[in-house]
């Protein structure tokens, strides 16, 4: 069983920047896959970002490829979005998600584990 807490996520204007972080129980998260996905009002949830366990496959949605980042600390258990260049359309609920295989996945329905959920509100 993994436990995720987000954190990180708040009111900012556009043009500014955000780093969320989410932490992991248990002694496995070097094994999963993670990703961050995010759902705005009305609309599917999706994916923004996701890593491999290794670190060394990583994929982003073309909507935020150049102003996020998504990085992992095994020794930590934690995953990061940093987020730049913030836009209004970025405005969602940011959730963190773990995947038992080390390999990335882009369907939501793939990754077995999920946080809670950060709000993330982008003014104009």
């Amino acid at each position: 069983q993994v436990q995720l807490v987000e954190s990180g996520g708040g009111l900012v204007q556009a043009g500014g920047s955000l780093r969320l972080s989410c932490t992991a129980s248990g002694r496995t998260f070097s094994m999963y896959a993670l990703g961050w996905f995010r759902q705005a009002p009305g609309k599917e949830r999706e994916i923004a970002a996701a890593i491999s366990a290794s670190g060394g496959t990583i994929t982003y949605a073309d909507s935020v490829k150049g102003r996020f980042s998504i990085s992992r600390d095994n020794a930590k258990s934690t995953v990061y979005l940093q987020m730049n260049s913030l836009e209004p359309e970025d405005t969602a609920v940011y959730y963190c998600a773990a995947r038992s295989s080390p390999y990335i996945g882009h369907d939501p329905a793939s990754y077995n584990y999920w946080g809670q959920g950060t709000q993330v509100t982008v003014s104009s």
